[in-house]
């Protein structure tokens, strides 16, 4: 008895029984459950954010470079998931947290003109890497040095942001919302991961996202009165 993925019998077999299903039981299919939670959450997780730059029609206190490198990370992360196989529940959300992160970066490069030439560089670059990334048409050993270094520039992506919030004592319009999903979806993933048995590698870039998006999170609920200051321009 499977679904999606998901192997029922164990539970159904216990409960048919009058008992209760075991935790070895249990655990996997709370996993798999929560990992297709996660992907169904996930198509919706940064409409807040996206709402709330349109709204206000402006991209003050946000990190153009932030949200910029979250479009390598997830590119990254979405194709060494390809490329290792591990089942949609596991994965899932990168795809849909790429796409909305593409629709971010060309609001914030919208709402931020004139954008410099050095700016309109980072995307070209990208467009002409990422397919080939995606694709996995490179050497196992790269692709295993570029995964690990996808950590990095996660921390990266979200250190910059971290940073202007403390520097502005404000969070501009950062979305609580998103932020709120993006911390609670770190920490499901962390045990969803332990759960599929993930490379190591993908639970250490999980827990990173928890201690990230956990601190931007405190700086919202810190900051989340309006500055009279002016803050810094984006850049």
């Amino acid at each position: 008895m499977e679904y999606l993925g998901i192997d029922l019998s164990c539970a159904v077999g216990s409960l048919r029984n009058g008992n209760f299903p075991d935790k070895d039981c249990l655990l996997p299919l709370i996993s798999k459950l929560l990992g297709y939670a996660i992907v169904a959450a996930s198509t919706t997780v940064k409409l807040p954010q996206i709402l709330k730059i349109v709204k206000h029609k402006s991209v003050r206190g946000l990190s153009m470079l932030a949200f910029e490198l979250e479009v390598v990370g997830y590119t990254i992360a979405l194709a060494y998931s390809l490329h290792k196989g591990l089942p949609f529940s596991a994965y899932g959300e990168l795809l849909f947290l790429l796409i909305q992160a593409f629709i971010l970066v060309a609001i914030i490069y919208y709402y931020s003109q004139p954008i410099s030439t050095i700016t309109w560089i980072r995307p070209l670059i990208y467009c002409a890497v990422a397919p080939t990334v995606l694709a996995g048409k490179i050497d196992p050993l790269l692709f295993e040095a570029l995964y690990a270094s996808q950590h990095l520039i996660f921390l990266c992506a979200r250190v910059p942001q971290i940073w202007q919030n403390f520097s502005n004592k404000s969070t501009g319009e950062l979305s609580f919302l998103t932020s709120f999903m993006n911390f609670g979806g770190s920490m499901v993933r962390v045990f969803t991961t332990i759960q599929e048995n993930a490379p190591k590698s993908v639970l250490l870039g999980y827990a990173i996202g928890v201690a990230t998006n956990f601190t931007i999170l405190s700086q919202i609920l810190m900051y989340q009165k309006p500055q009279a200051t002016k803050e810094k321009k984006v850049r």
